[in-house]
Formats: structure tokens, sequence, C-alpha cells
């Protein structure tokens, strides 16, 4: 019951109740039916039609079945370079671009996802063709603040073998102990005293002994299926915003740990001063803990070599142009489809998508690759000898959002977006970008402009650390007539809806999207879940040439 056209999650029982909002259960619902999406063919989004199979005339036959998961933030949640203290600044909106900074449910992310590989590994196919999955597509920010021990734990997870969460002291070290001073944070032992403010405010339970359970080791299957990796802005930088000054290296694998903004902080250039010189945030009171030399940082070359061992000519997509450049950018061909996995983050800082000249240009060159004819960016028609092929785009950023006006002095380009989106639509095979980032479910139609092409579907996943806790099963067909079809399916991973204890592998990944649910205004309905237009869907397109 993983895929959600057959059953969904969403809000059950009161457990209980806080002063602020009642904390509740997450209970099985009806299945949610595909929903037809025809603005590509120059028509209206039309209502639900049942299970979906009347968009696609013809046999519906299978082109490509695979998953995206993406925002997965595996993270050493007792980093000493975490800076969690910011989250009481939520309401201060020169903050808004760093926070959340920790979430309740994030020591059980490790076993969400594995959950999820459990899931993955049942053989989930596509409920449109009857496909079975054949490739896992990952999103960026597999990692949650760019160190070494993170990264490993997510190999572990995705390839399967000893997983150890914990880090530091055997005993856990951070905000959601009993013993922090402040009480912002979810104490799941119970904080002496009077009550954190999740459990007062938020009705959140007292579960002794959860953080000491979760971050035992534990054995990870893997998954039994490929997947390519994919670099995002948490990969390699502090909370996906800050340079790893050797100031704040210095910092990760030592004892202190600050608990507060130091007096006399610059508010007004928090973000700035958080991208370039991160170490201020440090200089506030502060607490020990135990120092670990596998927090040290994780650069972008050692995060692509976390992928393989180096002596296979490919890992996970990485291969050795990239080990050698120290880059993140890789194409991975299968059946009819190219896979194209760009790296959109910013290498000076900041979570802004960025891109620079040489990779647009490979881009373009493994985009001619496959087209028999495209556009120049002035506009010409170009023919070229190469064969027609489909292509899937994937990146961690996507084109839509704020659109950043700040100066990247690493060469990137200014509104990459907007640049990458139209050189994408300028090779009319391009027929699905997908991407994450926000953390929210979104689909939406880019048409091509002046109509020289077909456009295409830019897709985007919400994340496993946040609700809904999802990924995206995605199916290309052939729908008959020209016409290429795209479903997409939500997926849940397979813990019980209700958990009714914490011990294994899917009762804490059951909790953790409990916790998720009931987090203050990114839960239950909330805007990560996207609308019905943005989760089941099956996307038209028109092709320019006969599918294989």
């Amino acid at each position: 019951m993983s895929l959600t056209h057959l059953r969904t999650l969403g809000p059950g029982d009161v457990l209980s109740r806080g002063t602020q909002a009642p904390y509740r259960a997450v209970a099985p619902g009806p299945g949610e039916e595909h929903v037809i999406r025809t603005e590509l063919l120059g028509e209206p989004g039309a209502p639900p039609a049942g299970d979906g199979r009347a968009a696609a005339a013809g046999e519906r036959r299978a082109l490509a079945c695979v998953a995206h998961m993406t925002d997965l933030h595996v993270g050493d949640v007792q980093s000493p370079a975490r800076f969690e203290f910011l989250d009481r600044e939520f309401l201060d909106p020169r903050f808004a671009e760093l926070i959340p900074m920790q979430r309740p449910q994030e020591a059980l992310t490790p076993h969400a996802l594995d959950a999820l590989v459990r899931t993955l590994n049942g053989g989930l196919a596509g409920p449109i063709t009857g496909a079975a999955t054949e490739l896992v597509l990952t999103g960026g920010d597999a990692i949650d603040n760019g160190q070494h021990n993170e990264v490993h734990t997510l190999v572990r997870l995705l390839d399967g073998g000893r997983v150890e969460p914990n880090s530091g002291s055997p005993d856990y070290e951070g905000v959601q102990s009993v013993d922090w001073p402040d009480d912002f944070f979810w104490v799941p032992d119970g904080r002496p005293g009077a009550p954190d403010l999740f459990v007062r405010e938020y009705g959140y339970p007292v579960l002794p002994g959860l953080l000491e359970h979760a971050l035992l080791p534990f054995e990870a299957p893997g998954l039994r299926l490929p997947w390519l990796g994919c670099h995002g802005n948490h990969d390699t930088l502090c909370r996906g915003v800050g340079l790893m000054t050797p100031a704040l290296q210095d910092a990760l694998v030592a004892r202190r740990k600050p608990i507060a903004l130091p007096d006399g902080f610059d508010r007004d250039h928090a973000h700035d001063t958080f991208v370039h010189r991160p170490e201020d945030f440090l200089a506030g009171p502060a607490v020990d803990v135990t120092p670990d030399t596998e927090r040290r940082h994780c650069s972008i070359g050692e995060y692509v070599g976390a992928h393989g061992d180096g002596t296979a000519p490919r890992a996970h997509g990485f291969d050795e142009r990239n080990r050698r450049d120290h880059t993140a950018y890789h194409v991975h061909d299968t059946g009819p489809v190219r896979f194209i996995v760009l790296d959109t983050a910013c290498p000076g800082g900041s979570a802004d998508l960025c891109m620079d000249e040489s990779q647009l240009g490979w881009l373009e060159d493994r985009l001619a690759e496959v087209h028999s004819s495209h556009r120049t960016a002035d506009g010409r028609r170009v023919r070229t000898e190469a064969e027609d092929r489909l292509v899937v785009v994937v990146s961690h950023h996507g084109s839509y959002g704020p659109v950043s006006t700040r100066s990247h002095p690493d060469g990137t380009i200014p509104r990459a977006g907007a640049r990458l989106l139209s050189t994408l639509l300028r090779f009319d095979n391009v027929v699905l970008w997908l991407n994450g980032h926000t953390h929210m479910h979104a689909i939406h139609a880019r048409p091509a402009p002046d109509g020289e092409g077909h456009g295409l579907w830019e897709v985007t996943t919400g994340s496993l650390v946040d609700w809904p806790c999802q990924a995206r099963l995605v199916e290309l067909f052939d729908a008959g007539d020209g016409v290429l079809g795209i479903a997409s399916t939500m997926i849940d991973h397979d813990g019980p809806a209700e958990p009714e204890h914490a011990q294994t592998t899917l009762e804490m990944a059951a909790l953790h999207r409990e916790l998720a649910a009931n987090f203050p205004m990114a839960g239950f309905g909330s805007v990560f879940e996207g609308t019905r237009l943005d989760r089941n869907a099956i996307m038209l397109r028109r092709v320019g040439f006969a599918l294989p």
C-alpha cells in the first residue's frame, strides 16, 4: 500500500493536546486518483479521471520507470556546528533563509531512509504501465551539514552495511538532551521540571530512551536497484548556506558547541555573515561536547569519491572525470532515455541555484548528442546526425522561487535558473526536469517560448525529512498518436501509519513521519504537501520523433 493511488496518509485521532495545537496520529485514508495534465497540449488541465488510464490512448507502452527521492538530510544531529539556537529567531525575517536549523524528528531520519529503501526493494511497479522500477534518482541535499561522517552514513544506507548514526560521546549530546540549557527543543526523555516548548504547546509525547535507541548501530540492506548521486547545497556547505572556512572546519571537530548568538551580533547582515564568516556565530555562549574527527568537512571531491571506491569507472553516476576535476555533473543512459544530472549548488556559499559556463557548455554538448535538431541561443535551427532520445534532467534546484540578485564571486552565472530553463527549452527532447530543494511537491508546465517546441514538465519532489516524507515514482510511456505520457505517483515508506512502539526501523520511521506531520507550520495541511495537481498526475506532451 506504499503507492498513494491506493492509500493516502493524513491527520488521524488527537493523541494529546498542547496549548497551541493538538498532536495527531497519522491515519490511512482513501487513495488519490491521478489527475490528467494537458497544458502542454494546449489545453487546460482536466479533472481527475479514474486511475488515469483514460489519458493514455493506445497501449501505454512503458519506456522507463524510476523513483525520485530528494532532500534526505541525513545528518549528524550532535555536531558542534549546527547552530540550532537560530530557530529561536523564527519570527525575525532577517533569519528566514537560515531556518529551520533543527527538527524534532531528525535523529530518526536514517531509519526513515532505511524504510524507504526497503519499500523500493519490495518491487514497486508503476500503476499506469505495470513496469518495474529500474533506477533510483537522488536529488541533492542527501546529507545535512557537509560532514564526512554524514556522507559515510548516507552511502551505507543506500549501498548497504553497518550504519552508525551516533557521533562524539556514546551518550547523546545535543539540543534534545534533558540537561540542555534551553527549553525550545523537543526532549523525548522529558525535561525535568517544566516541559519543553513542543510538549507544552504542541502536545508532543514523552518517549524515554528514544534517542539512545535511535542512535544505535544497525544493519541496512541497501538498495537493490542502481541509483544516481546528485550534489546539493547541504552536501558540502555548512547547513546548506555557509562556506566551510578554516575556522569553521576547526570547530566541526572540536568540543565547543554554541547555544546562543553573541552579544551585539549584527542581525541586519545575518545571512551574509553566515555565508562568508559562519564562525562569527560561534562567538557566543557555548557548552562542551565530545570532539570527533569524523565530523570533518566533506569537500565536493570527497563527496563524489565517497560514492565509490575509485576503482570502478562509474560510481552511482560519478565517473573518473568527476573525481579528477572535482565536479558533480554526469550523464546516464538507459533504454530510450538519457538522464542528465546537474550540480546547481554554489561553491561560493548560499542556498541559491548556481551554474558556471563550463557546466552549461557541457550540458549543451550532452543534449546535442541526443537531438537530430535543436535551436541555438540566438534562435537558429541546427540539424545533426544524432539519433533522437528522450531526456530527463535531474538537479537539486528548480527554475522557480525567488530570483537571487546576489553576486557570486565563484564564477557562477547570475539568475542561472532562468538561463538553465531557457537552455533546456531549446532542446525539444527534454521532456522532464526533476528537482527538489523547496521540500514541497510541485508540478509546473513549462511551455516553449513562441511555440518553438513542445515544452517540458518541471516536477519537484518534497523532502524525506519533512512531512509528507515521500518519494515519487515516475513512469514514461508511449500514449500513442505521437503523445508521451509521464505518470507521477507518490510513494510512502512502509512504516506503519500508527506505530505502537519505536523499536524497529519501520516503527522509528513511522514515528519520524508522525513527528514531522505535527511540526508547527510544516506538517499536516502545510504547503509542503502541494495540491492534487502536484502529486498523482499524468502529464501529456507531444514528441517530434518516433518513440523507440
